[in-house]
């Protein structure tokens, strides 16, 4: 399937896979001097439980790296939903390069289908709402391009990429700027600096009073913190469809339907990158 994201994902995976190689290989695999130089193997990726692919770019760039020539044949594409023992692709390649290879590959495709998977399941439980569960920036460091991705093929979206694509006025913001209708004046004028770069602007607020104050000072997009159900419901009454709202807070695969049918827009979850599980995947070689 097609995976909508908007942010240039080849020199990302070739920044990931050449750090992750560099890391395992360094001055060379010493073990992978036992196999002939010239030997070429026959290997297949397997699932060991169900879940959703995602990485597979990943896995590609890994072993094409250090084989050039090797091949790899998918048999489910980024965003499939994959059953256990489910063959995901065959690989021809220089032995060597492959059994290097293998492990950061494998890495790579571990992660980010168990982040596409989580994304999955939570996506699943608000379905038949109008809301939708978005990433945060608990990223693991270095991977936060990869891991939003995944969150993509996963059926979620994305929050803001980073601190440079979109203004999120928090607590401490609000309170340097001394109010929100201060914080909102200084943050269009840093988003017009910015210029298209800047996607949007949201602010945080924690009482139905603080939403009040910021929908009357024009706020488009805000996120309610740790509001309660009640709170919830009360804001999206409030607020009438005139700016975006956001859920965030103590958000759980338990609670998240009950908080979607309170009328929020979007729910952002920061457990689908950084309390993730890698999915289950084995390569084997074959005869």
């Amino acid at each position: 399937m097609s995976i909508e994201f908007d942010f240039p994902l080849a020199s990302e995976i070739t920044r990931n896979v050449d750090a992750a190689l560099l890391e395992d290989i360094g001055a060379g695999d010493i073990t992978a001097e036992l196999v002939p130089a010239r030997r070429i193997a026959q290997a297949t990726v397997v699932s060991r439980e169900p879940g959703v692919l995602c990485g597979t770019a990943w896995f590609d760039q890994a072993i094409l790296k250090l084989d050039p020539n090797a091949t790899v044949v998918w048999c489910a594409a980024d965003g499939d939903r994959i059953a256990a023992n489910h063959v995901l692709c065959q690989i021809s390649a220089n032995a060597r390069a492959l059994l290097s290879a293998e492990r950061t590959a494998l890495n790579f495709l571990q992660l980010l289908s168990a982040v596409a998977s989580k994304a999955r399941i939570y996506a699943d439980a608000i379905e038949g709402t109008k809301a939708q569960v978005v990433d945060t920036r608990k990223t693991l460091p270095g991977l936060r391009i990869a891991q939003k991705y995944a969150v993509r093929a996963g059926g979620g979206g994305n929050h803001r990429l980073a601190l440079w694509d979109a203004i999120l006025i928090k607590e401490n913001h609000i309170h340097a700027a001394g109010s929100i209708v201060g914080a909102l004046t200084e943050a269009r004028l840093a988003a017009e600096r910015a210029g298209s770069r800047c996607k949007f602007i949201q602010i945080e607020v924690e009482s139905i009073r603080e939403l009040e104050t910021a929908l009357d000072a024009g706020a488009t997009m805000i996120l309610l913190d740790n509001f309660s159900l009640g709170m919830m419901r009360e804001a999206a009454r409030i607020n009438a469809g005139r700016a975006v709202l956001e859920a965030s807070g103590n958000v759980t695969l338990e609670t998240i339907r009950s908080i979607a049918e309170t009328g929020v827009d979007r729910i952002s979850v920061g457990a689908l990158t950084k309390d993730v599980k890698a999915l289950d995947l084995s390569m084997r070689f074959i005869d």
